[in-house]
């Protein structure tokens, strides 16, 4: 007599991942959590400027003169930024391309939030992306400690934003073998990721003390 053997499968189970399917990774709550927050900061920082930005060319058209509430002293001014040629780099104010790509960022941290995971290739682009966003804002602070000779308190919450998102995603993708990288480099970011954004924004800190000093808060 032969006996049969019928395989118990559950309601809720799936197929087998397939062995030559791409890998996907999600992330921590914490790395999440950086993402929403840096990415907030960043949405914050773009929509305030858009706001004055919008307020300044009002009043430039009913003959007024709007002044921004970050206007502080003549180092300290958000409106001389706003009003350079810089601030306009693609032919529309520059903060309207941060309301999309910080917006992006904080789509990201919140799918990760929900356990997404995803491949190489995304977190790659990704990590494109703000290299891209960390060069872009790193002109800017260059043209306004040299060229446009003030500050924006707001432009300022904004570098910091990327800086940050920047190098905690850069050491995501090293630790995860997306980028290649020895193994001391991978244990250190495993422990002192923090470090970089930290030392990133005190060399820009130390910049802006030696441009102007005291006359911060003149």
């Amino acid at each position: 007599m032969t006996k049969t053997t019928v395989q118990d499968v559950s309601a809720g189970s799936t197929e087998p991942e397939r062995l030559d399917a791409p890998r996907t990774v999600g992330g921590s709550r914490v790395f999440a959590l950086l993402l929403v927050i840096t990415g907030a900061a960043g949405v914050l920082a773009s929509w305030v400027i858009t706001l004055d930005k919008f307020k300044i060319l009002e009043g430039k058209v009913s003959g007024k003169t709007v002044v921004p509430n970050c206007n502080i002293n003549p180092v300290v001014s958000c409106g001389s930024v706003m009003e350079s040629k810089q601030a306009a780099v693609f032919g529309f104010p520059n903060p309207m391309l941060g309301l999309v790509c910080y917006g992006i960022v904080i789509c990201v941290g919140m799918s990760l939030l929900a356990h997404a995971r995803f491949p190489r290739w995304y977190w790659l682009t990704f990590n494109f992306g703000t290299l891209f966003g960390v060069g872009f804002v790193t002109w800017l602070m260059t043209q306004s400690l040299y060229e446009i000779n003030a500050l924006c308190l707001w432009c300022c919450l904004a570098w910091v934003a990327t800086i940050t998102m920047f190098w905690h995603l850069t050491s995501f993708n090293i630790r995860n073998g997306f980028l290649p990288a020895p193994n001391g480099v991978k244990n250190f970011l495993g422990e002192f990721t923090w470090v970089l954004p930290v030392t990133h924004v005190g060399i820009i800190a130390m910049l802006i003390l030696t441009r102007w000093g005291s006359q911060l808060w003149a």
